[in-house]
């Protein structure tokens, strides 16, 4: 098969793309728990893969396929990265450390229709407002903006919960009704 060097080049760097980003789409699904839609998403990265891996032995004369290949991996990894941000699969827990006194941050997040669970704490400064915050991924970004907006100087933390049972609203969470 005699293709143009070029195109060999834009072939195999394409293949790597799509190979890459279906690979870190998989990988996050089977993280997030996503197991038989990783699955799927596996079959299809394999057959990209077996294909432009072919291209490049078939290839190896041609240092530019190599490069070629090389790169496109690494766009692929931030490419499959977005992707993932878009979707924003599953829920984070936020906690927030504030010194409201007035203590209207939580109320005001309760009335935006997040969970929120609130105690008194203490800092090095004196008495602090401690929060806990679940909220789907999707909404983070949302969710920070109220929290900076209400109080600009809040402490905030944030990581995502493994496992969640129990609490008011659990049922939508489930239900993939919260906020709608």
């Amino acid at each position: 098969m005699d293709i143009n060097p070029w195109l060999m080049v834009i072939i195999i760097f394409s293949i790597n793309i799509v190979y890459v980003t279906f690979f870190t789409i998989r990988m996050i699904m089977t993280l997030k728990g996503y197991r038989y839609i990783a699955a799927v998403v596996s079959m299809v990265e394999v057959v990209i893969y077996i294909v432009g891996l072919g291209l490049v032995l078939d290839n190896l004369d041609q240092i530019q396929n190599l490069v070629a290949y090389a790169i496109g991996y690494g766009s692929g990894v931030i490419i499959g990265s977005i992707i993932e941000e878009k979707m924003a699969l599953g829920y984070i827990t936020v906690n927030v450390i504030t010194s409201d006194e007035n203590q209207l941050l939580p109320k005001k997040l309760r009335e935006k229709g997040y969970g929120v669970t609130d105690w008194i704490a203490n800092g090095m400064e004196g008495g602090r407002h401690s929060m806990q915050i679940l909220t789907p991924r999707k909404m983070e970004l949302q969710l920070y903006a109220v929290i900076k907006e209400l109080d600009p100087k809040a402490f905030i933390i944030a990581y995502e919960p493994k496992t969640i049972h129990g609490g008011f609203w659990v049922k939508q969470v489930r239900k993939g009704k919260l906020f709608k």
